[in-house]
Order: structure tokens, then C-alpha cells, then sequence
């Protein structure tokens, strides 16, 4: 069995005592599954750890696997910050339309950002990328952005993924995988866009800054 007691996937104390807004772009070494902070670790098989890195993040949902050319960006929003706001829906509303006009701006074809609350199939929310959130993008009826986040009194913590492959990874960790998962995997990719990570990541920053930019390496 995996011990409940995961690495965390970020030092979120030394998260708190950021006061300047910061957008993070992370790249894991490895493909990382990472479990949702009220998950058991029991939901992985016993043998997933010998084949992926396995972290724990604060914020909700089910498993996501981060694999190394992924564009994971995460935002530290300070209470203080003008961009910063207390309703859950509108600040994950305002970083969707951060990635839906960046996403635009490179050539995707309408994307669009869901609104309102979650719509999912209870059977699948093991995983992440199953179901609609707030703030997540969609091109063609495919979601192609997810977005969670954590909230604290000084303040809060959107974390987004758009990922470069399938998620399929999640179906093959799983202890216990609900029929129909893979197919409800099913999302798009940056591959899917044909769109440059590197001009759209720019263009993310340009779209929704000023920001302190921290590249960090997740050694998984």
C-alpha cells in the first residue's frame, strides 16, 4: 500500500509568505500522478509508485498526471492583489478567460470557458479532466485546460494544466478504475491544437500579468 502520507507537491507554508503576485510554470522530471487533498492514497494501486512519482496537492478533485512537456502553470494571488477576488467561481472564471484569449491568440479554434457549477459523472471523479469546473476551457466540446485551487487567508492559489498528451496514465494507476474512464479521458492536447507551448505561455503572461515568473523543475 502507499502511504496517505505523500510528499506535498509544493512547500505551501512557503507559499503563504509570498506577498508579490507570482506566476509559476512547472515542469516535472518525471510524469506524476497527483492525488486531490481529500483523497486516500488506496485509490492508486500498490504498485503505482514503482512506475510514477506520486505527490499530494492542496485543492480539490481527483488524480491528474503531469507528465514533463505538459504547460503547468499555477498563480500565487495575494489577498492585496487587485486580481485577487473572495467568490471561488470568479477567480477560477478570471484565469480561464486568461487561457481562452491566450489560446485564442495562437490560432486555437473558439475556445470557450465553462461557467457556472461543476457538471460530472459521479463515477469518474477518481480522476481529473472527467467532468466541466469552473474556469476550465474547452476547444471543440473537449476540455484542453483544467483549473483548481486552494484558498487561504493571504490568499489564493489557482493551479492549471494544459496537457500535451492523454491522461491515460490515471486508468493504469488506478486501484480500482470505473468502466468507461478512458473514454471519459478523453480531452484534448496541446499536440490536438498544433499550438506552441512556448508562444502561448508567453502570450498566458502577457494576457494576465504583470507577474513575478518563477520557472521551477518538480525533481520527481
Amino acid at each position: 500500500m502507499i502511504d496517505d502520507e505523500l510528499e506535498e507537491l509544493y512547500d505551501y507554508d512557503e507559499l503563504r509568505r509570498i506577498d508579490e503576485p507570482t506566476m509559476f510554470e512547472v515542469s516535472p522530471t518525471r510524469t506524476t500522478l497527483v492525488l486531490g487533498s481529500a483523497q486516500p492514497s488506496g485509490v492508486l494501486s500498490p504498485d503505482a509508485a514503482s512506475r510514477w512519482a506520486i505527490r499530494r496537492r492542496r485543492g480539490g478533485g481527483g488524480v491528474v498526471a503531469l507528465h514533463p512537456d505538459d504547460l503547468w502553470v499555477d498563480w500565487w494571488i495575494p489577498v492585496h492583489d487587485p486580481r485577487h477576488y473572495d467568490d471561488v467561481r470568479a477567480a477560477a472564471d478570471i484565469v480561464g478567460r486568461w487561457w481562452q484569449v491566450a489560446l485564442r491568440g495562437e490560432g486555437a479554434i473558439d475556445p470557450s470557458v465553462h461557467v457556472g457549477a461543476v457538471i460530472d459523472d459521479p463515477r469518474f471523479r477518481v480522476a481529473c479532466f472527467t467532468g466541466a469546473g469552473p474556469g476550465e476551457v474547452f476547444v471543440g466540446g473537449r476540455k484542453v485546460v483544467g483549473v483548481t485551487q486552494w484558498r487561504v487567508r493571504e490568499g489564493t492559489f489557482l493551479s492549471t494544466v494544459c496537457p500535451v498528451q492523454d491522461s491515460r496514465d490515471i486508468v493504469a494507476a488506478l486501484a480500482a478504475p470505473p468502466d468507461g474512464l478512458d473514454h471519459a479521458l478523453d480531452h484534448a492536447t496541446l499536440a490536438d491544437l498544433g499550438v506552441d507551448p512556448g508562444a502561448l505561455l508567453a502570450r498566458l503572461e502577457v494576457e494576465s500579468g504583470p507577474w513575478r515568473h518563477r520557472r521551477l523543475i518538480l525533481d520527481a
